[in-house]
């Protein structure tokens, strides 16, 4: 091998050897940073939807395919609906679910541990009648106020779903004794069943249109929507409800369904998860949220949602990064895991370089002390030999044998051609002792 080459690999290999406890400190801080901030999301996670052929569970399909595109699976889990979705994710036994605003008798500081991704989407009280019922308190068959609701035979939803406790509220700032009406808590399909067989008079959902049991109702002969006059005032009265509009020909506009505008109050829906929930989970579902309810619907212009308005919990990092940025700008780029670990790691990775920065420094003299410590550690012999040859008790010729076994190990000495002049002047010492024992 050319000498060059070797000065130069021998070089490189001492540069290593000195840089190796840096290295090493560099690759354990990496590591504790990886496990600390955990950067890789689950590939499983659990969402409470609802009931079959609810809007919560037509949402629940979409977030599952939308994830599926990340390689994370999205176990959906049916429910009764908003209060049983409150309840077992209080309980830990799931993690994600949509809550619909006012579904919870106890505030939202009662949930501790829970976070909103933000308000998704309105879902109206729709209270369908039957219009021959409706004749019985009102000459021209339509209802207009709840207070007319009475003797009537009215299902206001399975105590899972949050309806019951909604239109208890409802009840409640009118004044309306639940006794004076024959109240069912009937599950959606067979509700449905029994209103459309004259088996009950009214019925109540509180769901967003892509429901298709709302979807049916709106389109069935013979049953009316109720029109809420006082939506403003319910709206001042229960903070989590909003006023909407059913704009005229929204369902059909061929056949002008309905024929004119109707007033509905509307509670808003969040998907709520729990502070266990991976972060690069939630902003995943974030940026999901932005394509599925971001169009616009039957109550709400493009963009509209999701927001963070009318939101009982509070709203987690992720979401409310996404809504005020979109999606991240690596992300536009690299692949999801590349520019979520990124992402994550780069705060971190700029607290390593600053505390490395310094402790490089070490390093030049480091390399200087292993280049030099070659040609110095023969000193120590070169020294001992001229120190017997000064006390005279061992004979010159066999110090000058052992000095010149010196000489021969120090020849094979190899050093880059920068620290060549110790070398040299290593020899140079070496021919003076020599000089020095054969003079005497």
């Amino acid at each position: 091998m050319p000498k060059t080459i070797r000065y130069t690999l021998l070089s490189l290999r001492e540069m290593a050897t000195s840089a190796a406890p840096l290295a090493v400190l560099t690759i354990a801080l990496l590591g504790l940073a990886y496990w600390w901030l955990d950067p890789s999301p689950p590939k499983q996670v659990t969402l409470l939807t609802g009931p079959a052929q609810s809007a919560y569970a037509e949402f629940g399909k979409r977030y599952a395919k939308a994830m599926a595109t990340y390689g994370i699976e999205v176990k959906l889990l049916p429910s009764e609906g908003s209060s049983q979705n409150l309840e077992w994710l209080a309980a830990g036994k799931a993690d994600l679910g949509f809550v619909q605003g006012g579904s919870s008798a106890l505030p939202a500081s009662g949930h501790d541990g829970l976070a909103s991704l933000g308000s998704l989407f309105v879902e109206p009280v729709w209270l369908f009648y039957r219009t021959e019922a409706a004749q019985k308190v009102a000459k021209d068959a339509t209802l207009t106020a709840l207070s007319q609701l009475r003797g009537l035979r009215v299902n206001v939803g399975t105590a899972g779903s949050g309806v019951p406790s909604l239109m208890g509220k409802l009840f409640d700032v009118n004044r309306i004794d639940e006794s004076t009406m024959t109240l069912s808590r009937l599950e959606q399909t067979p509700a449905t069943v029994a209103f459309l067989n004259g088996e009950l008079d009214a019925l109540v959902f509180a769901s967003a249109p892509e429901s298709l049991m709302v979807q049916m109702l709106l389109q069935t002969p013979g049953v009316k929507l109720m029109d809420f006059a006082q939506s403003e005032a319910y709206s001042r009265r229960l903070t989590f409800l909003t006023p909407v509009i059913l704009p005229r020909g929204i369902v059909d506009l061929a056949n002008n369904l309905p024929e004119q505008e109707v007033r509905l109050i509307a509670p808003t829906t969040t998907l709520l998860a729990r502070d266990t929930v991976h972060p690069a989970i939630l902003q995943l579902l974030s940026q999901a949220a932005l394509a599925i309810h971001g169009p616009a619907g039957w109550f709400n212009h493009a963009h509209e949602f999701p927001n963070s308005a009318h939101s009982e919990y509070p709203l987690s990092r992720e979401a409310e990064r996404t809504m005020r940025d979109g999606i991240p700008l690596l992300q536009r780029y690299l692949p999801f895991s590349y520019a979520n670990l990124m992402e994550r790691m780069w705060l971190v990775l700029g607290i390593i370089v600053a505390v490395l920065l310094p402790l490089s420094r070490i390093v030049p003299p480091l390399y200087e002390f292993r280049i030099r410590s070659r040609v110095f550690r023969w000193y120590g012999q070169l020294r001992e030999i001229e120190d017997r040859a000064d006390s005279s008790t061992e004979s010159s010729q066999g110090l000058v044998d052992e000095l010149d076994q010196l000489e021969t190990r120090v020849g094979k000495i190899t050093v880059p051609l920068s620290y060549a002049d110790e070398l040299y002047a290593l020899r140079n010492h070496i021919e003076l002792v020599r000089k020095r024992l054969l003079g005497a």
